[in-house]
Formats: C-alpha cells, structure tokens, sequence
C-alpha cells in the first residue's frame, strides 16, 4: 500500500469509528464547517500527557465549565487551578497552564499562534503537544507521535529495534504517512486506531483498516512489537508526613515550593523525602504514630509515607505552614499523596 492509500483507508475508517471526546470535534462536524477550538485542543493536549482519556475526562469538563476561554484561565488564581488541578498529577503541567494561559492572552491577545515553532515557544509546551495543537486545531500538517503511534508504526512496518532506540525510526515512518489533506484528522485517527484496535497486548487485527499491508502482521509477529529495553527499577524513597489539627478544627498545611514534585501544591507538613529522612515536625506538640503508612508512586521512584498526627492548642505557632479553617478547607484539592494520608487519619469517622 502507497503512503497516500495508507492515510485514505484511515480517514475513512476515522469517519465511521472516531471516539467521541469532549474536547474533540468529530468528522462530521468538521465536514459542516465546525473547528476545533484552540483553547480546548491545548487544554485537553496538556491534561493527557502521561494520563489516560478516562482520567482526564471529568478534569477537561469541569475545567472548561469554570474557565471556559484562555482569558478566563488567565484570570484564575494560581490556587484555584492547583485546586481543580488535584489528582492529574505531574503538577508543574498546572503551573505551566497558569503561565501559558497569562502569556497568550496577554501578548497573542487570546489567541493561540497556530504554527507549530510558535506554540513551542510558550510555557509547558514540548515538540508532540505542539505537533499536536497545530495539527489539530490548524490543520497544520505535523506529525503527531505518541506511544500509541509508535505501536501502531512499530507493527506496520515491522520495526524489531527495541524502544526508546527505535523513536527516531519510528517518528520517520509517522511523518512518512502524514497527509497534508485532513492532517488534524489524521493525526487523531492514528491515535484512536492505536487506543481501541493496535492494542498493547490483543490486538483487533480483524477490524484494523490496515490489517493487509501490516507486516508484523504477516510475520506473526503483532503482539509482540514494540519491543522495549527491560526497565529500570525504581528506588524507594520515605519520608514523615505530620497531620496536625487544631482544637477547633482548622488542619496545618504547607503550600509548597513552586519548583519540584507537587510544585505549589498545599500538603502536610513533611520532612525530607530520602532513604534516611530525619523528623521534622512543624511545631512541638505530642507526635503520636498511627501505625499507618502511604504508599505511592511517582514518575522515578516510590514513596513509603510514615504518618504522625497530633491535636494542637488555638494559640499555636507552628514553625512550617499555616492553618486552614475547616470551611475552606477541601481534601479534594490536595495532591493525591497527600490525600492518601488524610484518608487514612484524618477524616472524622477514622
């Protein structure tokens, strides 16, 4: 199959088996004149990195309904978006949300650029968001490349190298089949083709609109490709949170610092996360154990939280932090690690 008759089969196979998405409009509404609204596409763009559809669903609805232009993100606290932000993790993607949303209504007066150099230039954005953003809000004929995209490639095209030495190759071979008619389209038809047919384990090859030029295919070979190099084991880190209340209900929180994990995000009190931590209470009070402990995981390592918690006198001056009164306080706004401690020992029924 020709290059041009690769993109035709799957655009016509995109037409009939396009996801419906929030933040995505289908081929239907594109073929009556609707566009993608830059906005929504960058907003979903940055959401899904290194999160999943599902998850970001119920995020993209509810940020959109509280800030529904660039403008109205722009004008947002920072503490607000970290708020809603909550749970996506890879928080410095809200910090950089904040900034990028400031400097496109400030100096692209709320418009996004639409090429992809331009977009690439503001905050949070790296080469595939900007692929992305131009590709589909602009139509702007960029390759798009995800790891559903370099599934799919790997297999078609029978790529044995295994990743991450077989990007380069495999960004190749996408660009090779990028079209410049419908490249908005085209670029999330093989996105969709990779999350619902090219699947990692048990492929759908009987309904793939590739299913005859595959060559892994012909080989045997699907389920196997991409092959990657062995993972790293992640190391384990551990650290001491402090759960603190005072005695009329107002919890100790720190915000964070702006730069590193959960970057000005409010959390407890902790001390260093390392292999060894030292305690680190934020104020002398009687520190007890709850013999529970978190456990998470974040991109490069693993997190053993030991808690301690302690009722604390009105008239208290902790060392770290400040106190938030029980009615602006919101679990729902703390990190996910930090809401793990709360669940544990903090809700009133524990």
């Amino acid at each position: 199959m020709r290059d041009r008759e690769f993109s035709e089969s799957l655009l016509a196979w995109y037409d009939a088996h396009a996801r419906v998405m929030p933040w995505r409009v289908g081929p239907a509404d594109r073929r009556s004149g609707v566009r993608p609204d830059p906005y929504r596409v960058w907003l979903s763009e940055v959401m899904l990195q290194q999160t999943t559809v599902p998850a970001v669903r119920e995020y993209f609805v509810r940020f959109t309904a509280r800030w529904p232009t660039v403008s109205d993100l722009a004008a947002a606290a920072d503490e607000d978006i970290m708020g809603e932000w909550a749970g996506l993790g890879y928080y410095a993607r809200a910090r950089n949300l904040a900034k990028c949303a400031r400097l496109v209504t400030v100096e692209h007066g709320g418009q996004f650029p639409d090429s992809r150099q331009e977009l690439q230039a503001l905050p949070g954005i790296g080469p595939y968001t900007a692929s992305a953003i131009a590709a589909i809000a602009f139509d702007r004929p960029e390759t798009v490349v995800d790891g559903n995209v370099e599934r799919v490639m790997a297999r078609v095209f029978l790529v044995r190298t295994a990743l991450p030495k077989a990007k380069r190759n495999l960004a190749d071979l996408a660009q090779r089949l990028t079209p410049r008619h419908r490249p908005g389209d085209y670029a999330q038809a093989v996105m969709d083709l990779g999350a619902t047919v090219c699947t990692p384990r048990i492929p759908a090859c009987g309904v793939c609109p590739w299913m005859s030029s595959c060559a892994a295919r012909k080989a045997g070979l699907q389920a196997e490709l991409p092959r990657k190099l062995p993972k790293v084991a992640k190391p384990t880190r551990r650290g001491i949170a402090y759960v603190g209340r005072r005695t009329d209900g107002a919890w100790l929180l720190e915000r964070r610092p702006d730069t590193g994990l959960l970057g000005g995000m409010l959390g407890w009190p902790c001390s260093d996360w390392t292999d060894s931590p030292a305690p680190a209470p934020p104020v002398k009070a009687d520190w007890r154990d709850p013999g529970v402990q978190v456990r998470h995981t974040f991109t490069h390592f693993h997190l053993h939280l030991s808690l301690r918690v302690a009722e604390l006198p009105t008239d208290v001056r902790p060392d770290v932090g400040g106190f938030v009164h029980p009615a602006d306080f919101r679990p729902s706004d703390l990190p996910t690690v930090m809401r793990k401690a709360y669940d544990l020992v903090a809700r009133p029924d524990n």
